[in-house]
């Protein structure tokens, strides 16, 4: 159905790539991914690497497709990760939450593909003078780690897109079939689907967190830690609120109890790192279900799209 610089490089059907969520983005949420046709990615950024050698390692019980690991930096200061993610034989991975001189050199010379993920311009060009293959553009509206100053999908993506070759997936605020045609149309070549995926039937959070985002309005997330890094986007709780204005604590404090919340259900307990985009999410469904629509809704709205306004002969 889709055939781009993406799909040739993952070697996937769909060119959706599932954001790696800490905690979240394991082998039961990834392995769905790739058995419906697009990258699972498995997360570093718990740190807990013995249990991500098993998570990847049952992967490949689980899928026989492509799947990827994230590397996201400032969480994993261990330069060692680069021979982990190589000795367990996985042939794409994403960096980010750091700089693209890191890591790119030693991965490209192991033959890994890597895309690493930028928020603004000036991350854009570093990594391609970096080397990397491809570039995830995250705009602000998405949910976790995000830049102090955010620029919104609409005004980044394209930016980005006249600006570089390489190929980009476009990250924040992508979640169903016509905001994939958006992000193609605006020059993308495929999506990364966050907050979507953790509402999920796959995704291994408690069910409180999902229905929290069932029952978010637009407005019902907080940008937070703007005058420090990393900046987040979460959902709008007690806590998150008290958080909002606040310009002297650092909320990722707030996250030393995560298990209470990812696992235990306490939405109080820390941050329910959400983008903007669950404010659209109603339902919980299958992630096959959730990929297949995008594709499929994607192709529909481009052909809509088309004879509604034909070209001028």
């Amino acid at each position: 159905m889709f055939a781009n610089r993406v799909t040739e490089l993952l070697g996937v059907d769909i060119p959706i790539v599932q954001a790696p969520m800490g905690w979240i983005a394991r082998s039961q949420l990834a392995s769905a991914v790739s058995n419906a046709g697009a990258m699972g990615i498995i997360e570093t950024s718990s740190g807990e690497l013995d249990i991500v050698r098993d998570e990847i390692r049952r992967m490949r019980d689980l899928t026989d497709r492509p799947f990827g690991v994230n590397i996201a930096q400032a969480f994993v200061r261990d330069d060692s990760i680069v021979d982990f993610v190589v000795n367990e034989g996985v042939r794409f991975v994403t960096t980010s939450a750091g700089s693209p001189t890191r890591y790119t050199e030693p991965l490209k010379a192991a033959g890994l593909t890597v895309f690493h993920v930028v928020p603004t311009l000036r991350a854009a060009l570093k990594a391609v003078d970096a080397g990397v293959d491809g570039l995830i553009v995250e705009g602000g509206e998405g949910g976790g780690f995000k830049n102090p100053r955010p620029v919104a999908s609409m005004v980044l993506l394209p930016l980005v897109v006249s600006k570089v070759d390489v190929p980009v997936i476009a990250a924040g605020g992508f979640m169903d079939g016509p905001t994939m045609a958006a992000a193609l149309a605006l020059g993308a070549e495929g999506i990364q689907l966050g907050t979507q995926m953790v509402a999920a039937a796959e995704s291994p959070i408690h069910g409180n967190w999902k229905q929290a985002i069932l029952d978010a309005a637009e407005t019902d997330t907080v940008f937070l830690n703007q005058h420090t890094s990393p900046a987040l986007r979460a959902l709008r709780t007690e806590k998150t609120t008290a958080l909002e204005f606040d310009t002297e604590r650092n909320a990722m404090a707030e996250m030393m109890h995560h298990h209470d919340l990812y696992f235990g259900g306490d939405m109080e307990a820390a941050l329910a790192l959400c983008g903007q985009v669950a404010g659209r999410i109603d339902t919980v469904r299958p992630v096959a279900e959730v990929i297949s629509e995008c594709a499929t809704g994607c192709l529909e709205r481009i052909a809509e799209l088309a004879e509604r306004y034909p070209p001028r002969a």
